[in-house]
């Protein structure tokens, strides 16, 4: 395993390096923000049906409980579950009705630099934590469990404790309130949809300064994503210390670079242990 330079506090002034996209040409399969005054919704343009409009995350479940009394309500989200390299950034957020940041999306709908314009206005008017599962405790939970893992720390950091969570997903996390559980929440309920944020633009950040830390793999570029460029440098410097050594692309760079440090799966036939009904009363 490739060792890398000791890693040190994140510098919190990293940003995102990545381009700022050109404005798409007027095409089939375009994204353009819908007119009017507050920015809420895209439309995309599909070639044979015609136009579909993409409705934002709204308010409205978090302020249904505000008025039956139920607050403060947290969302959390993560970011970082595909990719080869890095930890699983999982964060939480608590809006203040009253000061909720205009733009609020999924952070997958939005460019690098909306990102980081919001990223900044959630952390001036809103309650958030974030916690990270390395991949150390990727590889030995896996990574739905340790995503769920950190989900659950970062609620658990909040600075007041929420009395209502929604979590993106299909999956509940074990917090000390009420919890739901929202598929495309990101997409749909505005308090995840700024968790959203904080976690993709922390990761982002994180990976920069990995980047540093650990040259040659692109991580800067790629934030630790399975692309051509990443696969490529994995199977020329081979796994990094940094890398998920489950995964699949990375078990492959070290049977290559360190073929006596992959231990060979255990033969499953070659020996059979029966154990009896008897044996079975016996230890109960």
């Amino acid at each position: 395993m490739r060792r890398c330079g000791a890693f040190r506090t994140m510098p919190t002034m990293i940003r995102d390096q990545a381009k700022k996209p050109g404005r798409p040409k007027a095409a089939s399969g375009a994204v353009t923000k819908a007119a009017g005054a507050k920015g809420a919704g895209k439309t995309i343009a599909k070639p044979g049906k015609g136009i579909i409009a993409v409705a934002p995350p709204s308010f409205r479940r978090e302020r249904a409980l505000l008025k039956q009394g139920i607050w403060p309500v947290a969302g959390c989200d993560e970011a970082g579950r595909g990719p080869l390299a890095g930890p699983v950034v999982a964060a939480a957020v608590i809006l203040d009705p009253n000061r909720i940041p205009k733009g609020l999306d999924d952070s997958k709908r939005l460019s690098a630099e909306q990102r980081e314009a919001l990223f900044d206005k959630i952390c001036k008017t809103s309650a958030f934590a974030v916690a990270m599962a390395s991949p150390a405790r990727i590889d030995r939970d896996n990574i739905l469990r340790a995503s769920l893992w950190a989900l659950s720390r970062a609620v658990r950091a909040l600075p007041e404790a929420p009395k209502h969570v929604f979590v993106d997903g299909r999956d509940r996390i074990d917090v000390d309130c009420n919890c739901e559980a929202v598929i495309g929440g990101d997409g749909l309920v505005m308090s995840i949809a700024a968790a959203s944020i904080v976690a993709k633009v922390t990761r982002d950040r994180l990976m920069c300064a990995l980047a540093q830390d650990c040259p040659g793999y692109g991580f800067e570029q790629h934030k630790g994503y399975g692309v051509p460029e990443h696969l490529a440098a994995l199977d020329r410097l081979g796994p990094s210390v940094h890398h998920r050594s489950l995964f699949a692309p990375v078990v492959a760079a070290r049977q290559k670079h360190q073929p006596l440090a992959v231990r060979p799966e255990p033969d499953l036939f070659a020996e059979i242990t029966v154990v009896t009904s008897t044996e079975i009363s016996l230890q109960a």
